[in-house]
């Protein structure tokens, strides 16, 4: 299987939100215990949104960055609400409903659902490219999801903690396809905006129906995994995004559970059950599935007209309306004239084209 790592940068970014994010999950286990879910979910985001809030104060200090990413616009509002909503407000309250009945090894192995939802949203309504490796990797990872739910069933009623998970997952997979239509804008922007948004709402919510915050300690710990496991986590996903769309940035993200899976079995000490072995291997052939596609074929771009953070390669051959000092990246509004080739690529912000 051949891999082109000139045409794939959003890989890292992927590896990196998913090696985050799938952390904060057990960690986030380790705090239920003392703190009610949905104040829980609230102080998560609220870390992310300060602390990135904080970055984005300290890097207008400094003058003349050349590498600045383009602002959010007026047009993006509607798709970034819309994210907030789903993914951080809804999908992280569900989340945290279903840890606090789930293990956190079974629930972290469980979030691979949200690769799977996300691709097929991707698919079925953003129309983006889903070849036929992409579809299997996701039977298999669902085969390992329905596993790992049927054996946490209780002999009695329905498992509500895993059905809970899932519906974080779909929550999750609306936010990916959403966030990825304002994907060309500054990332850190975008995450500090969701965070924040979404820790204010929990938070508030909570206070409504009564709960009350913890301690100062148990905030900072909440805080610090929001920062990380929500925060950089999502600056990083959004990168991905825009170089890899959402179906195969979802692929690279299902590596996140294994990461919490087994933090957890060290840090809670649980006792997985031969069947969690067994659905850790259907998803873990999946997500070989997933990363190991290659996609190349004759394709034609449509002149187009954006902004985004870019250096000048085979995609941006333009002239500047504005003095450049040449140095790259750089962000500014450009052209892209029509062109058709043939390369190995992902549905980028440059590869959003249909397949006969």
């Amino acid at each position: 299987m051949r891999f082109h790592t000139k045409w794939t940068p959003g890989i890292g970014p992927a590896l990196l939100a998913a090696l985050l994010f799938g952390a904060s999950t057990p960690l986030a286990k380790l705090l239920i215990a003392h703190v009610s879910p949905i104040v829980l979910a609230g102080l998560l985001y609220a870390g992310s949104g300060l602390g990135l809030g904080l970055w984005l104060l300290l890097r207008r200090l400094r003058p003349n960055n050349p590498s600045a990413e383009a602002g959010l616009q007026r047009r993006d509002i509607p798709w970034l609400a819309g994210a907030v909503f789903t993914g951080g407000v809804v999908g992280p309250v569900l989340l945290m409903l279903g840890l606090a009945s789930t293990p956190a090894s079974t629930a972290s192995l469980l979030l691979n659902l949200e690769s799977v939802l996300t691709a097929l949203l991707a698919w079925v309504v953003f129309r983006e490219n889903v070849d036929f490796r992409i579809f299997l990797g996701m039977v298999v990872i669902v085969a390992g999801g329905v596993l790992l739910s049927w054996t946490q069933a209780p002999r009695a009623g329905l498992p509500w903690g895993a059905f809970a998970i899932a519906g974080a997952c779909a929550c999750w997979a609306i936010d990916n396809n959403l966030t990825r239509a304002v994907s060309g804008g500054d990332p850190v922007q975008i995450a500090a905006i969701k965070g924040g948004l979404a820790g204010v709402i929990n938070i508030a919510v909570a206070l409504c129906m009564g709960h009350r915050l913890p301690d100062a300690a148990l905030v900072l710990a909440a805080g610090a995994i929001g920062l990380a496991g929500y925060g950089v986590s999502l600056v990083a996903f959004v990168l991905a995004l825009r170089h890899l769309g959402s179906a195969r940035t979802g692929a690279y993200f299902s590596t996140a559970p294994f990461v919490g899976a087994a933090l957890s079995l060290v840090l809670l000490r649980e006792a997985p059950s031969f069947s969690f072995w067994i659905a850790g291997g259907l998803m873990a052939l999946g997500v070989w599935l997933h990363i190991s596609e290659h996609h190349e074929h004759e394709h034609t771009h449509e002149a187009m007209e954006h902004e985004h953070l870019h250096a000048h390669d085979e995609h941006h051959q333009h002239t500047h309306d504005v003095p450049s000092d040449g140095r790259e990246p750089h962000s500014h509004p450009h052209r892209h004239e029509p062109m058709i080739h043939s390369h190995p690529h992902y549905p980028d912000l440059h590869h959003r084209h249909g397949h006969g």
